[in-house]
This record gives C-alpha cells, sequence and structure tokens, in this order.
C-alpha cells in the first residue's frame, strides 16, 4: 500500500509542477503582452522618429530628416485597405497645391509586391511619392496598426495631427494648412 501511496503522490506532484510551470509562462506571456501594448503611438506634439525608405520601382531613398523645413503627410496604407482606396484621390487632389506651398505627401505603403502597387498607383494616376515599407519597420517605428493611419507633420519635425482611419477632401485639406510653413 506504501508503494501505491509514493505513486499517486509523485504523480501529483508531477501534475502540480507541471500546472505550476504553465502558469508561470502565462504570467510571463502576459506580463510581456502588456509592455508591448503600452507602447504609445508617436503622439501630437512629440518629434517625428526619421526613418529612411526607397521609392517604389526606384532605388531613390526618401529620408524624413531631408524634408527638414516642410510640412510632411505620412499616409500608412496598402492597396487591399478599402478606406485607403477612398483616400487616395483626395491625396492626389490636393497634391500639386501643396506641393507648391513646401508640404510633401509620402504615402507609405505596407504591401509585399511591387507589381500590386505598380497597378494601382496608375489606377489612381498617382503622382506623389510612394515608399516601400516592405518589413514593416517604419509601421512598427510609428506603433501604426491600423490602416489607413496618417500623421501631420510640421515643418520643424513635430507631429501635429494623427488620424487614424480614412481622410475626407475638406479634413486633409484642412490638416494639410495646418503643416504649410509660413512663408
Amino acid at each position: 500500500m506504501k508503494e501505491s501511496t509514493l505513486k499517486k503522490k509523485k504523480k501529483r506532484l508531477i501534475f502540480r509542477t507541471a500546472m505550476l510551470a504553465v502558469m508561470v509562462g502565462l504570467i510571463a506571456f502576459a506580463l510581456i503582452s502588456n509592455l508591448k501594448d503600452d507602447k504609445s503611438a508617436v503622439a501630437k506634439g512629440e518629434q517625428a522618429p526619421n526613418f529612411q525608405l526607397n521609392k517604389f520601382g526606384t532605388d531613390e531613398v526618401v529620408s524624413l530628416d531631408d524634408l527638414e523645413g516642410q510640412g510632411v503627410m505620412i499616409n500608412f496604407w496598402a492597396t487591399y485597405c478599402e478606406p485607403c482606396k477612398e483616400e487616395m484621390p483626395y491625396m492626389e487632389e490636393l497634391y500639386s497645391e501643396y506641393k507648391d506651398k513646401n508640404v510633401e505627401i509620402l504615402a507609405v505603403n505596407l504591401d509585399s509586391t511591387n507589381i500590386v502597387v505598380e497597378r494601382f498607383q496608375e489606377r489612381y494616376g498617382l503622382s506623389f511619392p510612394i515608399l516601400h515599407d516592405k518589413n514593416g519597420q517604419v509601421m512598427d517605428q510609428y506603433n501604426v496598426s491600423r490602416l489607413p493611419s496618417t500623421l501631420f507633420v510640421n515643418a520643424d519635425g513635430v507631429v501635429e495631427e494623427q488620424v487614424v482611419g480614412p481622410l475626407t477632401l475638406d479634413k486633409l485639406d484642412g490638416y494639410l494648412n495646418e503643416i504649410t510653413p509660413e512663408t
């Protein structure tokens, strides 16, 4: 009888140890997940972090630091994002007007293939720079989780506004006007 009691105790010890290990693992996972979730996006009033990305279809590199002194709109988008498709024509409509006022529109694309983006660019007749964030590094740097997401950066490199979701023509015009450098 002692031998069966020892076996039961041993099984209970193994079971309890395994359960304790699982619970410790779950607690560690929860803590790590919470720390990642607390990482805040680049907020209004903060300096926009520099990044360097290639323009689609070229070897030309665009750096945010190179646009110092200009207003910059940074739009995170993808071809599969329906709201992104809705706002692209508005961006194109206002691009030349604001380009002349020293405001640059940068469309940071998160698609993995060039051909899909090139077709999209041709279909919508887009002339503003489309940058390729192939590995999502800039998206992570800016902690973007939903598309479209847009940041409006003033001439000093400070984020004036952050918008999650699609922009209407009027709202886009207003935000671009806010980041237009004074002459």
